[in-house]
């Protein structure tokens, strides 16, 4: 690709080998291409792949890597200050120059694509940066304009040979080229579209083109470094969707068919009947399905089926909360997964992606053991899911462009963070329209995302979308629960609480106590211990999965009907959404409607009692939830209807869980925060104004005024979107924590000990995927109040993985802010 010599990449630590430069370009041309082949793009994939590292053949980086790697001794004419240029020796801009200067005076179209190219390019290490930052700097600009002393765009280009020269100069100046990437923006715009909503989506196509390419990158320099990880990678060589329809159906013929099996099996039947007669690749589904209805399974059989039918890539779950991801994983497992002679599973189909232990800026050890879904199904949170679309950083942008052409589940949707529903609706749209991909919403209590205003950022549903045709009947069929409204004035003290749920133990049997915080949930569990004869456990997100999952066995031998033992289960709100499991009562601290109906679930799941369960709705003396904005104001509107179900519970057809009352609970919860759902950042955020995220990757219309009072005329670039200040203000619930690797049990000190102590990467890898089961995620406050303690270590220097020491976790109720040691609880 060069004149003569070629030039340095990386150079692989432990032994010296150089991977060429033209190698690593030629392999990330080639990947990226692939990638982008998705969405129609594989020649501009194969374009920013072959230039992203083109700077390094500079003379200035080429003394810098030498002087790094050892290469050029520190005695030697050439030597560089390496400590002193970190980060400053510019490799990306040169590619990025190269494109812009190539295109960019062929006309309009030649400023937007040589705009979209070069943003990808300039930004493949810091993730996308601003075109027009918050205060009015064309940032973009500046880069194209940056002098060649800096980039080296004109050096680099004049040491590839003629031939690579033709080849890159004869595309970029393609009509073709250009028409193709043109024509691809201009699919984006659809009829129900406004102009901020069309730019919102460019912004997407973009940073979906920057997904392929980040992810082509890492995985050549990752392959270079550690060749043995190639071994653990799929690169999209997947068990056959035939196989796994196979397996599933196996699995379909052992269930009885009696009972409430019997409304099961017409519910997977559905699904299995509604992708039978669809008759294209993408859309948008809703399955409506009561609480235990088998939606897991039900949707598995569309999705298998749906992927197969049209050769889609993979299928993805995406889940609210990391603690449901344990249990559907197993499900799954148990199904699709083979066994090797010792009875472990092979892990070909199934991955689970849910842990945040990786620290947010990545070292190179880090990038290379970083997931990027390469999973026939894929089991991940919606945290994930939007720091993919819109994350800071290059970590989850990397996974983008797996959510192209896929199978794409969205379990108990109505948990998704209000303020992102506006870039999560005109996000699924763009997934579905322009990246080929089908997605289903799934839940009992489907939220209104079909009636946000402007309607331009809204979904389109009908009833032919519905994959269940008559879900009021299934309701009313699966209704197994009596809900009742026992909330007082003054409210319901600890003690009353605790005598509360000894009474429902001796009349069902079992009761579930679920509450809003994690503070309520260890007071009310330390209560319920003093009941004597009444085995009492705690469940919680300061649990590791693996514990969560052994409480929850231990939980499920005390509501074995073989063998029923008095319980009691106090719990988070995570046991609300896909956790299989049946009390004989349930009483439920007052919250949002949805979060009620959720909680009925695990009341006479499986309708074991003739008599409908009961459910209790209570309003504690003390919890507090004021900084719980969510449950706030559900809280406030389930008291609204819980006074209009008083009055006249006929329109609710005598059921404060029916489709009605729900759909009453949305519209006064949407109504209410109508001015939340386009992302609102306040001055205090890395925006420094009151803005919103919507408009800020869109039109971003204040700093655009802002450069048109300080240059008194408008930007001259097409796309004006302040991407990287965005991503930096975008904060999902969970993505600010960060995993701590707790010390649950033998299995999980064995694990910290290794990671303390291995040093091969492939061997660390597996570990890391193991320590997603042991890992704890907590807020930045906690996690310096642990480290000012010398309760929080590193597991090897440099490596990111923290691990807690063994006296700040009980076997009861997980982590703690204080020492616990050996006595567990009631030493706290």
């Amino acid at each position: 690709m060069f004149k003569g010599t070629d030039y340095i990449a990386h150079r692989r630590e432990k032994d010296g080998e150089i991977h060429g430069l033209s190698y690593h370009l030629e392999a990330v041309s080639k990947k990226t291409g692939e990638f982008a082949s998705k969405v129609g793009l594989k020649e501009q994939g194969e374009i920013i792949g072959l230039l992203h590292d083109i700077g390094k053949a500079s003379h200035e980086f080429k003394q810098y890597i030498k002087s790094a790697v050892g290469l050029i001794k520190p005695d030697e004419d050439d030597y560089v200050d390496v400590a002193g240029l970190k980060g400053k020796v510019d490799h990306s801009t040169a590619g990025a120059q190269v494109i812009y200067r190539n295109i960019v005076g062929k006309g309009l179209a030649g400023v937007f694509v040589s705009q979209v190219l070069s943003l990808c390019l300039a930004s493949h290490h810091s993730g996308l940066i601003d075109c027009i930052t918050p205060e009015g700097i064309d940032t973009y600009s500046k880069r194209m304009r940056k002098r060649e002393d800096k980039s080296h765009a004109d050096e680099v280009i004049e040491k590839l040979s003629n031939e690579a020269k033709e080849r890159i100069i004869g595309q970029l100046q393609s009509n073709c080229f250009l028409q193709n990437l043109t024509d691809r923006f201009r699919a984006l715009k659809s009829a129900a579209d406004s102009p901020e909503t069309c730019t919102f989506k460019c912004g997407l196509l973009i940073r979906f083109l920057f997904s392929c390419l980040l992810d082509a990158d890492r995985l050549s320099t990752a392959d270079f470094e550690e060749p043995d990880l190639k071994k653990l990678r799929h690169y999209g060589n997947y068990v056959d969707w035939k196989v796994l329809i196979s397996r599933l159906n196996k699995k379909l013929e052992d269930f009885d068919s009696k009972g409430i099996n019997a409304i099961r099996q017409k519910i997977s039947q559905a699904c299995y009947d509604f992708a039978d007669k669809l008759v294209r690749p993408n859309g948008l589904y809703q399955l409506t399905v009561p609480t235990g209805g088998g939606k897991t399974l039900a949707s598995l059989r569309f999705a298998l089926h749906h992927a197969g039918k049209y050769k889609l890539d993979r299928i993805i779950y995406v889940l609210p909360y990391t603690t449901i991801i344990d249990q559907n994983a197993e499900e799954m497992r148990k199904v699709l997964e083979e066994k090797d002679k010792k009875g472990v599973y092979l892990n070909r189909v199934v991955l689970e992606h849910h842990s945040n232990l990786m620290p947010n800026r990545e070292t190179v050890r880090q990038k290379v053991l970083s997931e990027n879904w390469d999973a026939p199904i894929v089991l991940t949170t919606n945290v994930q899911v939007l720091e993919a679309l819109f994350g800071s950083g290059t970590r989850g942008a990397r996974r983008l462009h797996q959510l192209a052409n896929a199978v794409i589940i969205f379990d108990e949707v109505q948990i998704l963070p209000v303020k992102c529903m506006q870039l999560f609706n005109v996000a699924i749209n763009f997934l579905i329209n322009n990246c080929g991909s089908t997605v289903v919403l799934c839940t009992a209590t489907q939220p209104f995302l079909d009636k946000i205003e402007p309607k331009s950022r809204s979904l389109y549903i009908t009833a032919e979308q519905q994959m269940v045709s008559d879900a009021k009947q299934l309701f009313n069929d699966l209704k197994r629960v009596e809900v009742k409204d026992k909330t007082k004035v003054g409210g319901w003290s600890d003690d009353e609480i605790r005598e509360l749920a000894w009474q429902k133990v001796i009349e069902s049997g079992s009761v579930l106590v679920v509450v809003n915080t994690k503070t309520s949930a260890r007071k009310i569990y330390q209560q319920c211990t003093q009941i004597d004869n009444v085995k009492t456990y705690h469940l919680s997100t300061h649990m590791c999965p693996v514990h969560r999952l052994d409480v929850l066995n231990q939980v499920k031998k005390c509501l074995d009907p073989k063998d029923p033992k008095p319980v009691i289960c106090v719990s988070t709100q995570l046991i609300e959404a896909g956790v299989d499991i049946s009390f004989g009562s349930v009483i439920r601290f007052l919250a949002g409607l949805d979060s009620i109906a959720q909680a009925a679930g695990r009341c006479n799941r499986h309708r074991e009692r003739l008599a409908p369960g009961e459910v209790l709705i209570i309003n504690p003396t003390e919890e507090n939830i004021n900084r719980l904005e969510d449950i706030r104001i559900g809280k406030e509107k389930t008291e609204r209807l819980l006074g209009e179900f008083k009055d006249n519970p006929e329109i609710f057809g005598h059921n404060i869980i029916s489709p009605e009352a729900m759909d009453r609970y949305y519209q006064y919860y949407f109504y209410q925060r109508a001015r939340e759902m386009n992302y609102p950042v306040t001055e205090n955020s890395p925006v420094h104004r009151a803005d919103n995220l919507f408009n800020l990757l869109s039109a971003n219309k204040m700093s655009v005024d802002e450069y048109v009072r300080i240059n008194n005329k408008a930007p001259e670039i097409p796309l004006r979107q302040a991407f990287m200040s965005a991503a930096k203000s975008f904060d999902v619930i969970e993505s600010v924590a960060r995993g701590i690797v707790v010390p649950y049990g033998k299995e999980g000190n064995d694990l910290i000990s290794k990671l303390c102590s291995v040093v091969e990467i492939d061997k660390q890898y597996k570990l890391h995927r193991r320590a997603q089961l042991y890992s704890v995620n907590i807020f930045p406050n906690i996690l310096e109040k642990l480290q000012k303690q010398g309760a929080i270590h590193e597991a090897q220097i440099g490596s990111g993985i923290l691990y807690l020491d063994d006296r700040y976790y009980s076997d009861e109720f997980g982590l703690s802010e204080s020492p616990v040691k050996n006595m567990g609880f009631l030493n706290v």
